[in-house]
């Protein structure tokens, strides 16, 4: 069960600990927090310790502009009265002083270290903490309307841990990015505070010892510890040289790698090659052509003891490249003599008329957890809800050739069961979003689809007939398919998906 931050208004006085040296990541979600529990009538503090106070132009200009009430604990204090929340950091972990209190809580978007704190609010999938305290705030009802400050540095946080939203994944990370009231003046300035004369030094000293693989065109670079906004930066010039197609920068912290990912090739997606780099390590994502992770010391250290951080990128990229089949299904012939028939289950979806929702002529957004997809609302447009939150977006024909609609209200949380995310439709004349299940109701198909089907051993990646320039990935355990009345109409369906969505014939 998520924590509330309702749960905490029962303390008080409540201390905010940032992790040591904090990033712009850490003050703003201290300084949410703060706000937060000061409107609640709480008597409340932000605090940070680490070697010296904090020094980089840009977290300098951060606090001073949007007036951050951090305070730097130079003799750390034996015990705090009242609760100590620890944000972008985990009670007791390696990147913050411990300090005792009355009670602690958690909040964080990194993987979790410390499983002994009841009070806890952890979401590893999100691109920032930031993120994470905006919506816990928004559960609350808490109202951001003329807090410019606040919307400002939570933009900034984001921006910052994501390399200037070029590792955003998570839908949430972009919905509060789109609805922040924020000081964009500030922001470039900020931006282009980023980067000392020492940085410059360090991204030219990368560059030069980079490690290339002429057959697969990549390139890799290790670079000295330094902010992580600078491995993208280096990733970024890295890519302009003709001879890569992909690359990873990355550098070593005290808790483990940081890396950045490039592609400009539509065989490689940037977002899926650092989630394969990470493994059971650690965490990544991103864009099609950014993207951008992490892996945990402990669990490398565990997995590979004996080999160098150099050698496993390069094995890593290696084994990508080489193991990945990819199928263009426009000219693929399949073979389907290892291949089971299944029939699609009738299993209830959502539906929405987009011109319920938005009037005909509408740009907008369609923001899913698979992406955003950008439209223009047409008179016979409809919407469909899978099982786990994705939609298809179909004609007015094809829906009522295909399914058997009904006035009941649609529920995610009843038929979406594997749904991380709920759909929204942005206008993108006035910003305006609104979420799909609040205009769906339920529809189920009416047609007998016949697929053949077989488990993966191996990555696969697939062009579909429907998408030319985006591929599917499949993995070990997930399932080609193919329909029995269309040999070129070939997907990917995952594993989890696939039995609750299928059976056999």
């Amino acid at each position: 069960m998520s924590m509330r931050l309702k749960e905490l208004e029962q303390f008080n006085p409540i201390t905010i600990q940032c992790h040591d040296n904090p990033d712009a990541d850490a003050l703003a979600s201290g300084f949410a927090l703060y706000t937060y529990f000061r409107e609640m009538g709480k008597e409340v503090r932000i605090v940070y310790t680490g070697s010296s106070r904090i020094q980089k132009s840009n977290l300098t200009m951060m606090v001073k502009e949007l007036n951050i009430p951090v305070i730097y604990l130079e003799d750390v204090q034996k015990h705090v009265n009242g609760l100590l929340i620890t944000v972008d950091c985990q009670y007791g972990a390696g990147n913050v002083t411990k300090m005792s209190a009355d009670e602690v809580a958690i909040i964080d978007h990194h993987q979790q270290e410390i499983s002994d704190v009841m009070l806890t609010e952890i979401r590893p999938n999100l691109g920032s903490c930031s993120t994470l305290i905006w919506q816990l705030m928004k559960e609350e009802k808490f109202s951001f309307a003329g807090k410019e400050d606040l919307g400002t540095a939570l933009y900034y946080g984001l921006y910052s841990d994501t390399n200037q939203f070029a590792e955003i994944h998570n839908p949430l990370d972009m919905d509060m990015r789109d609805a922040l009231l924020c000081n964009q003046s500030l922001i470039r300035r900020l931006r282009n505070s980023n980067i000392s004369l020492r940085e410059l030094e360090i991204a030219g000293i990368a560059l030069i010892k980079h490690i290339y693989n002429d057959d697969y065109r990549y390139a890799i670079i290790k670079s000295a510890p330094c902010d992580p906004n600078l491995l993208g930066l280096i990733s970024d010039f890295l890519l302009q040289v003709h001879e890569v197609d992909t690359c990873v920068v990355y550098h070593e912290q005290k808790e483990g790698y940081k890396y950045s990912v490039r592609s400009c090739v539509k065989e490689c997606r940037a977002d899926e090659l650092a989630g394969f780099l990470a493994a059971d390590m650690g965490s990544g994502g991103g864009h099609v052509e950014k993207a951008g992770g992490f892996i945990r010391k402990d669990r490398y250290e565990n997995n590979y003891p004996t080999l160098h951080s150099e050698g496993y990128f390069s094995q890593k990229m290696n084994e990508y490249f080489e193991r990945c089949q990819i199928i263009d299904a426009v000219s693929y012939e399949i073979d389907i003599s290892d291949m089971k028939k299944y029939v699609k289950r009738k299993l209830p979806r959502g539906y929405v008329f987009a011109k319920e929702i938005m009037p005909v002529g509408t740009p907008a957004t369609l923001r899913t957890l698979e992406g955003d997809v950008d439209l223009r609302i047409e008179n016979d447009m409809v919407f469909v809800i899978g099982i786990k939150g994705e939609v298809y977006v179909i004609d007015g024909k094809e829906f009522s050739d295909s399914y058997q609609y009904t006035e009941e209200s649609y529920e995610m949380q009843q038929y979406a069961l594997l749904a991380d995310y709920e759909p929204t439709v942005k206008n993108r004349i006035d910003g305006n979003s609104v979420a799909l299940s609040s205009f769906a109701k339920v529809c189920v198909s009416t047609k007998d689809v016949c697929v053949y089907a077989r488990e993966l051993d191996d990555m696969v990646k697939v062009f579909t007939i429907q998408d030319r320039e985006r591929y599917r990935l499949g993995n070990k355990g997930d399932f080609l398919v193919v329909r029995c009345d269309e040999r070129h109409d070939i997907y990917v369906v995952k594993r989890e998906t696939f039995f609750k969505a299928y059976e056999e014939l």
